[in-house]
């Protein structure tokens, strides 16, 4: 579980599991997207902000591979690394692990861009450098 830039703890609540009593697959997307927003604040970049300006994050693109599920009470940890994937995209590679025994839960690659306020491709300046 070395090597990410950034890692969040997070537990499973009641409602988000389906009938079978685990999370429901739509859910870990809501996961990995919390991590992303706390990461970039934690780096100094304000989502809200940025939509306020007209620069808004989006994703183009989810991959995931659910590989064990989680139930009900789980705590578990997203660890996140960003990377470029060209001069217009950035992609948060993620993972989801169950606390208690470090089980790999899910692997996710969330490729996004930036769009300007003419809705166009546009990395700002501070996404950039942690990018460099």
């Amino acid at each position: 579980m070395d090597g990410y830039t950034f890692f969040l703890p997070m537990s499973v609540r009641d409602y988000e599991c389906d009938i079978q009593g685990i999370v429901n697959n739509s859910v870990y997307q809501n996961y990995l997207e919390h991590t992303r927003h706390e990461y970039l604040k934690s780096v100094g970049i304000d989502f809200k902000a940025y939509a306020l300006e007209g620069i808004n994050l989006v994703v183009v693109r989810a991959e995931l591979d659910y590989r064990f599920p989680l139930e009900s009470g789980d705590a578990f940890l997203v660890g996140l690394n960003l990377t470029r994937t060209s001069r217009l995209k950035f992609t948060f590679h993620q993972d989801i692990y169950r606390e208690r025994d470090r089980r790999l839960i899910l692997n996710a690659k969330i490729t996004g861009t930036a769009l300007n306020e003419r809705g166009r491709p546009e990395i700002p300046p501070a996404l950039d450098r942690l990018m460099a």
